[in-house]
């Protein structure tokens, strides 16, 4: 029987909603595995829920993700926001975002499964992101636009400010939509909005946070407030002074090009919380993206990114570009469907819709559905596609063999035309399937070969323009 395609982007399960991950590498029991620890959106109804549950996979394989199931309950009978997880000594430290963030608490375990057990409520504040420097010395960053944000070091008990380090505003905030007030620090230069994470790179304390951009950027698509980054700035301390960096993730979704020359974004940005790390010598961005018509099914995503140190001492990371061996400037890496399948996804395999990075054209709102059936072979369909909509995948892998035909599945039996496209969203067809109305499984002869790495769109096309398709997989063989 055909296999679905797993570990790709998002790389847990499709029927899982786990954002706001920042991803840590730990070594247990003689294993190094990557561990992502995020608010889980549950309810539905609202961001996040009651409890975090835990998933892990090798360092030599990010495609492979186990469950360890829930590591945390919620003390208060409250949703939890995103917490962090860190190892000091033999012993594992959570950060627990209690009442919706509003109390931060610190339980422990002696496994990075959980469960973290024991909590002290501490004077921490919102997103919290914690940092064990090398020489064991512990530092808190936190904050929300609303408020300042903040850096500390932690006593040995991992949840005591130690008096006299507190500093405030090391960044200048964003506007706040729903706290409109002016405290004298907003700045279009920093604009920090939430989801505080500090790293070591290359010998720099980095600052990862969610950006929220007040002007346009244009190259991007962006025309009004946006905070769907995840941007950094550097510094030699650990409270700063920050250098300006720039932007490492945009869960915009594929960014076209319009005859203007200005970016056109192709997926429903939202809120963005992660951060990066490195893992087997190789560098991503843990992030997440939105499905459905609301933030409250969010998933989590990674992408590869480079980091480089250019010889004034400035950090680059992310898609990183470089003139004469040095690295001059640096933007969001790109959002694909592969994430950890850097080859491309295995073209013969069943793809989900869900996978999808570009659902573009759509005369209503095209949209990944959320699931939450829990079996292996899960698929998300692309609800609201209408005439026009082109639904793209980023990146496949055909291998040295061309297939021959080309398999569509539709949740659905409508009359429609759907058009095979490589390498961009008018490329060159490749495949022209048919359907009647009578049939939701759709075979197609290709018309040309294809080998190796292609991005590849489905264009689809109805006579009545309020036809709605539900795109449900697709495979070629």
């Amino acid at each position: 029987m055909k296999e679905f395609i797993k570990g790709a982007n998002p790389y847990m399960p499709l029927w899982e909603h786990v954002p706001d991950g920042e991803p840590r590498v730990f070594e247990h029991n003689g294993e190094k595995r990557v561990y992502v620890y995020g608010s889980h959106d549950i309810e539905r109804t609202q961001y996040c829920g009651r409890n975090y549950v835990v998933w892990s996979a090798p360092v030599d394989d990010l495609t492979d993700w186990k469950y360890h199931g829930v590591a945390y309950e919620t003390h208060y009978d409250s949703v939890l926001f995103a917490p962090d997880v860190v190892k000091k000594g033999d012993r594992y430290y959570m950060y627990a975002a209690e009442k919706c963030g509003s109390l931060i608490v610190v339980a422990s375990s002696d496994s990075p499964f959980g469960p973290f057990e024991a909590p002290k409520e501490t004077k921490l504040g919102f997103d919290p992101g914690i940092l064990v420097d090398d020489d064991g010395r512990v530092y808190a960053y936190w904050g929300g636009c609303a408020a300042p944000c903040y850096i500390a070091e932690l006593e040995d008990d991992m949840a005591t400010i130690k008096e006299g380090t507190i500093v405030s505003n090391p960044l200048g905030h964003s506007t706040c939509p729903w706290d409109p007030k002016d405290d004298g620090h907003i700045s279009l230069e920093d604009g920090f909005f939430e989801a505080s994470s500090p790293r070591k790179v290359l010998g720099k304390y980095v600052y990862i946070y969610s950006k929220r951009y007040e002007v346009p950027v244009p190259e991007l698509g962006v025309f009004e407030p946006n905070n769907g980054f995840l941007s950094y700035r550097f510094a030699d301390s650990p409270f700063g002074p920050f250098h300006d960096g720039g932007d490492i993730s945009f869960n915009g979704g594929e960014i076209l090009k319009s005859p203007e020359g200005t970016g056109i974004q192709t997926y429903q940005w939202g809120n963005n919380h992660g951060s990066i790390m490195e893992v087997n010598g190789k560098w991503y961005i843990f992030y997440h993206r939105q499905t459905g018509l609301n933030e409250y099914s969010r998933q989590a995503m990674l992408e590869p990114v480079d980091v480089a140190m250019g010889k004034d001492g400035k950090l680059y990371i992310g898609d990183v570009k470089y003139a004469g061996g040095e690295p001059v400037s640096s933007g969001p890496a790109e959002m694909t469907s592969q994430g950890a399948h850097i080859n491309g996804l295995d073209a013969r395999k069943w793809i989900s819709a869900g996978y999808a990075c570009h659902i573009y054209g759509s005369s209503k709102r095209a949209y990944v559905r959320p699931g939450y059936e829990i079996r292996d072979d899960i698929s998300t369909p692309v609800a609201g596609i209408t005439s026009g909509t082109t639904v793209g995948f980023r990146y496949l892998q055909f291998g040295p063999n061309t297939p021959g035909t080309v398999t569509v599945v539709l949740e659905k039996a409508v009359k429609a035309v759907i058009k095979v496209r490589l390498d961009s969203y008018r490329g060159r067809a490749i495949a022209e399937l048919r359907s009647d109305g009578s049939q939701v499984l759709l075979t197609e002869s290709l018309c040309t070969g294809v080998i190796g790495k292609h991005a590849v769109y489905f264009e689809f096309l109805t006579e009545d323009p309020d036809t709605e398709i539900v795109f449900d997989r697709f495979t070629f063989d």
